[in-house]
């Protein structure tokens, strides 16, 4: 029986590695959309801290200057988010392009393989197909050597 060779299979193996390669890119964009998805949550966070701050100083007796410092921490820190939601927004986008390509990869690995599928059922279908002639040949040769 002879071997079965795919004529594709090095267009198959590349489409494999780079699917991966692909997969690799995926999850460092999302690792990067998370880290800045964190930040943003640490710069809420910073801001609540500020805002409690300007509250605790309007309870006591109003020293105007640390007030005035509150309120410019808490509009730098509003800036601060806003810049950050964009770079969020900037991740987001990032990640699904990514995705978008690595749906690509993979419809194109697949459809080599079900290409290789197909062949290798060629394949079969011919090997059973010789083999069958080959027993017929064998059948006729004995019953022809037997039957002198």
């Amino acid at each position: 029986m002879a071997r079965f060779s795919f004529r594709l299979q090095n267009i198959l193996n590349l489409k494999a590695r780079l699917e991966e390669q692909q997969k690799n890119v995926f999850a460092a964009a999302r690792k990067r959309l998370d880290d800045e998805e964190e930040k943003l949550n640490i710069l809420y966070s910073r801001l609540d801290g500020y805002e409690e701050e300007g509250r605790e100083l309007r309870k006591e007796a109003l020293p105007v200057f640390e007030i005035i410092e509150n309120e410019s921490a808490i509009s730098k820190m509003k800036d601060f988010i806003e810049e950050q939601k964009l770079e969020v927004k900037k991740a987001e986008d990032a990640l699904e392009e990514e995705r978008l390509k690595l749906v690509e990869m993979m419809q194109e690995r697949k459809m080599y393989e079900k290409l290789r599928e197909r062949a290798f059922e060629r394949y079969l279908e011919e090997e059973k197909h010789e083999e069958s002639v080959q027993n017929d040949e064998r059948n006729s040769y004995v019953y022809g050597t037997s039957g002198s």
